[in-house]
């Protein structure tokens, strides 16, 4: 295929996500973690553009002065993995308009790099088979596959392995970005530290003592596509695997009482299921060795909280804080208030798989 024509253009949005809870496991052979979450689409994003020209080469354009626009860019990584891939010429150039926080553990840098992607098949005219695509983002980064599905996703691995879950209701968020940025390579060696000391080993046995249940993991939902073995495969790890089955359990616990009942409208759904979560004790491991480092991410946590969140976290290893509310009303009252605050909050919803495809394309 001949590139010398005009350029085209097709963009792309990057929408960003949020865990809803998040347990760490023990450090694998390649460096990386175990890890046990639940990935939640959510409607704030970015804004991806991708032409295609005649030449050769890789250009990424973005005003924000700390997106690198190197070969350290993951959208440049995927991009030059995928033009092989395709077996596609020309020069591309990818101009990303940066909405999301950088460092923030919303998972940008890895929504844009698919959103880069999904952009350069239409441009090229060619796509990649399904399982191809997910084998490129998973070389790129652990966050990427999640954002090949949308919705509502099961992360474990090192995050990079997904399975669909049922979507959540659509449920009002408020998410709060205070002006740090975290890295999570130290976030990460921060908790190995931490976890490998006397007193973090007593509170790890202290919680599942407490709990009262088995160590083996659970299913986490009905309907989820697992493969057999996959959790006591992939997650039995001394000591830390007792704590991402705590976890299971109660991710386990509050979806499946939220689905159980009888019909209810989608705003009861969703604060039924709300109410399920926070009895169920989930949170994010992150906030452990994070919320020391940077008080001002665990004042704002108690913020969302005050202003009436009925779950808030840590998204990721931060910065970025949400909330989850029980109506679109109590959101923007609480925007408001953390605003007087002088937080910088906005509000949002959560996005469902089916809603998540239907808008990724402007």
């Amino acid at each position: 295929m001949a590139y010398n024509l005009a350029s085209m253009t097709v963009t792309v949005r990057s929408f960003a996500k949020i865990n809803l809870g998040l347990r760490i496991g023990g450090a694998r052979e390649d460096g990386f973690h175990e890890l046990l979450t639940i990935y939640q689409t959510i409607g704030l994003h970015d804004v991806i553009s991708v032409s295609l020209n005649s030449g050769r080469g890789i250009e990424i354009r973005c005003a924000d002065p700390r997106v690198p626009k190197d070969e350290s860019n993951t959208c440049y990584r995927i991009v030059e993995k995928a033009m092989s891939a395709l077996k596609a010429k020309g020069r591309v150039v990818v101009d990303i308009e940066k909405r999301l926080p950088v460092q923030g553990g919303m998972g940008g840098a890895s929504s844009n790099a698919v959103a880069a992607l999904l952009a350069l098949e239409r441009v090229t005219k060619k796509s990649l088979p399904a399982e191809e695509r997910l084998r490129i983002a998973g070389e790129v980064g652990s966050d990427l596959p999640l954002f090949q599905l949308g919705g509502t996703v099961l992360g474990i691995g090192r995050g990079e392995q997904v399975y669909p879950l049922e979507d959540l209701p659509r449920t009002p968020c408020v998410v709060v970005t205070p002006e740090v940025g975290v890295s999570t390579p130290k976030a990460f060696a921060d908790w190995d530290r931490i976890i490998k000391g006397s007193a973090a080993d007593k509170l790890a046995k202290g919680a599942l003592r407490q709990a009262g249940q088995p160590r083996a993991c659970p299913e986490l939902v009905e309907g989820a596509a697992l493969p057999t073995g996959a959790w006591s495969a992939k997650l039995t790890v001394a000591g830390a695997s007792d704590r991402m089955a705590e976890l299971g359990r109660a991710l386990s616990a509050g979806l499946s009482k939220s689905y159980s009942g009888a019909p209810r409208s989608e705003r009861g759904r969703a604060e039924n299921l709300l109410l399920e979560l926070v009895r169920a004790g989930i949170k994010n491991d992150f906030e452990e060795v994070v919320f020391p480092d940077y008080p001002e991410l665990s004042e704002g946590k108690c913020a969302l909280e005050r202003a009436g969140a009925k779950y808030a976290s840590l998204s990721g290893s931060g910065s970025t804080l949400y909330g989850l509310f029980a109506s679109k009303g109590a959101a923007r009252a609480a925007v408001k208030k953390l605003r007087g605050q002088e937080w910088t909050a906005q509000a949002t919803v959560t996005l469902t798989r089916r809603e998540y495809w239907k808008r990724i394309f402007v």
